[in-house]
């Protein structure tokens, strides 16, 4: 689903020329060819890992979660007898985005300890779920977004690099999901974060994921896009707070659903 725009020519060459080079190819251009004439599984995964673009970092929009954790996560737990939460990581890459929510759920105040975040995080990259389920980080990723309290808290040093402890690992489930195609395998979320992730899609592509994520999202569940993405909600939802990209349906619009 994803649009390549012709300016994004020599990033999809500097991307490609390696996958070529592996497989003995002598250019990108009979790389495509080979995928178009006599595509393998294998091939086409490794073209997927590679031109997938994999930006994150911890607390990244650090409003986002101040509102998950002030305000969605104790309003969305009141309504919930057992007060337990699932929350979901679309396009999860290499895994900060879920590791910091499962942070929040361990650092919820003593009012709030009762409520629990089943954290999921889903990806459609092979080699960025094994990054994540590793848990391990060089030390400019963990520097970008994750304080220094809790990175000395919850992570250990090994070598060179900063590895998220058992506990912390435990707390998020992985899951391998093409958001055009896997989605309905999931169940319903109370939160559902798709951030960053479809504003490069084709628009019927954006719409179809959008209208998947809504399925999966509990009637009075919260969905967080990118701050700044050129994303739009399905018209049922409406901003749920100042901080950007936090929506959540329209309430007439859930009236008439339940």
């Amino acid at each position: 689903g994803v649009v390549l725009r012709p300016d994004k020519a020599f990033f999809i060459e500097s991307r490609l020329a390696p996958v070529a080079r592996r497989e003995k190819l002598p250019n990108v251009e009979s790389l495509c060819a080979q995928l178009r004439q006599r595509p393998t599984a294998a091939l086409v995964q490794q073209v997927l890992e590679a031109v997938q673009q994999q930006d994150t970092a911890f607390f990244r929009d650090r409003a986002v979660f101040k509102t998950l954790q002030a305000e969605a996560f104790p309003s969305l737990a009141a309504r919930r007898s057992e007060k337990r939460l699932s929350v979901l990581s679309l396009g999860c890459g290499t895994g900060q985005e879920a590791y910091s929510l499962a942070l929040m759920g361990q650092a919820l105040s003593p009012h709030e300890s009762d409520i629990a975040l089943e954290v999921v995080g889903a990806d459609l990259s092979e080699r960025a779920l094994q990054k994540a389920k590793a848990g391990v980080y060089t030390h400019f990723e963990v520097q970008r977004g994750m304080p220094i309290r809790q990175l000395l808290r919850h992570f250990e040093k090994v070598e060179d690099n900063w590895r998220a402890s058992a506990q912390l690992r435990q707390a998020v489930t992985w899951r391998r999901v093409n958001l055009l195609r896997d989605l309905g395998e999931l169940p319903v979320f109370d939160v559902i974060l798709c951030r960053n992730v479809i504003s490069s899609f084709a628009p019927e592509a954006q719409m179809r994921v959008m209208e998947q994520i809504e399925r999966h999202l509990a009637l009075d569940g919260v969905l967080v896009v990118g701050a700044k993405e050129v994303v739009s909600p399905p018209a049922s939802f409406t901003r749920a707070s100042d901080a950007e990209g936090v929506y959540v349906r329209n309430p007439a619009f859930a009236r008439a659903a339940a």
